[in-house]
């Protein structure tokens, strides 16, 4: 192109033709000829290259105006597979999800984050495989996979940094080992994201903002707005665990500062607490064994847990506007207690704009929110307009 030449508009491909599929319903040419404006032999076209690369399918006939009813053509979300990877500290879940999220297989192990990246990623490429047999497909079938990390993540390398819990793994190239053992594509993020977009993918679709918030171990939230997970400039956002709580007392948290959420209200916190108070706690499970067992000193524990949260949440609210909060970690597993105290908060100081129809609810999706947000990651960028684009070329 010569120098100071006019650009004309780009002319969108099959991969955002595609897009217009994605929802599952059937659609004729003509259809998808009256959606992108584009000529019935253009779009012709792109049908036939979106076919031989499988991701799309003959859906039957539409009902006939006059003459031979017209073919119809839907998304074929068993064309490919990808892998969703969740692991925890002291534990990995695993699972085998066709395009669509549907799981095939699945996976819940015990596995220790600490014994480093070469072995954990060795274990879950083993894994992997073991899983795609027992789906019945291949690993030329994979068309990429997504991991949760507890720990900080920079999304755009896929590489841990700094995280606490995770010995190790600093920097690490996570992407380009899972990469050298199945020849796709990798994409890392961390936990609390992943749960995000497997909650709001699974079970609240038609919900625009929503916050996820992780009362495990640590605390941290996941954030939707407008329709997408947003990581913010370093890939930091949403760590609401290092927030500190208004008039909280000085505890001494694992980021070094004092007064912060995590070390006030997460669930190793409460453990601690109320292990120094004389009862038999030795970990998060035991808090919320107690909780359900109806002993009073943790259930209020775990309601005053709630209060804090919500302080830290009602300021959350009143930036971001969401309609939904979900609560999810094994802290969210107490029951009413600790969403009793959020609400008690949130609603009382967030702005009544704000409020009015906001929703404050466990996760739906349970243990199953991050190893089905991992699948989403990789499925959306299989699925992208420029994966398609270079797929159907």
């Amino acid at each position: 192109m010569t120098e100071g030449a006019a650009v004309g508009p780009r002319t969108p491909g099959a991969g955002e033709m595609f897009q217009l599929l994605r929802d599952g319903r059937a659609r004729t040419r003509a259809e998808l000829a009256t959606l992108t404006g584009q000529a019935r032999s253009t779009v012709a076209g792109r049908i036939d290259a979106l076919m031989a690369a499988g991701l799309i399918a003959p859906a039957g006939e539409a009902t006939s105006t006059g003459g031979r009813p017209p073919a119809t053509f839907a998304f074929n979300p068993s064309s490919q597979v990808v892998l969703g990877v969740d692991l925890g500290a002291t534990h990995a879940r695993l699972a085998v999800t066709d395009l669509a999220s549907t799981v095939l297989a699945e996976l819940d192990a015990p596995l220790a984050i600490a014994d480093g990246p070469r072995p954990v990623l060795d274990w879950v490429a083993d894994a992997g495989r073991k899983l795609l047999e027992t789906a019945g497909r291949d690993v030329g079938d994979l068309a990429g996979v997504g991991v949760g990390l507890p720990g900080p993540v920079e999304h755009a390398t896929g590489h841990p940094n700094n995280p606490p819990i995770m010995p190790g793994w600093d920097d690490a190239d996570v992407p380009g080992i899972l990469r050298g053992h199945f020849d796709a594509p990798a994409l890392v993020d961390n936990d609390v994201n992943i749960m995000a977009l497997g909650e709001h993918r699974m079970a609240w679709p038609d919900v625009s903002d929503l916050i996820l918030v992780k009362v495990a171990t640590g605390i941290g939230a996941g954030i939707i707005a407008d329709g997408a997970l947003r990581r913010g400039a370093q890939g930091a956002a949403g760590d609401i665990g290092h927030v500190a709580v208004p008039g909280a007392e000085e505890v001494v948290c694992r980021c070094g500062n004092v007064g912060c959420l995590e070390a006030i209200a997460s669930a190793q916190a409460l453990a601690v607490r109320l292990g120094a108070d004389g009862l038999d706690v030795a970990g998060p499970a035991d808090v919320v064994a107690l909780v359900r067992g109806g002993d009073v000193t943790a259930g209020r524990a775990v309601r005053q847990a709630g209060r804090e949260i919500g302080s830290v949440l009602a300021a959350t609210v009143s930036l971001l506007n969401p309609s939904v909060i979900v609560l999810g970690g094994i802290l969210a597993e107490a029951g009413e207690h600790l969403l009793a105290g959020i609400r008690e908060v949130v609603y009382r100081r967030s702005l009544p704009l704000a409020t009015q129809h906001l929703r404050i609810a466990v996760a739906r999706t349970g243990a199953q929110a991050g190893v089905l947000g991992a699948a989403a990651m990789a499925a959306d960028h299989a699925l992208s307009p420029e994966a398609v684009d270079a797929l159907t070329a």
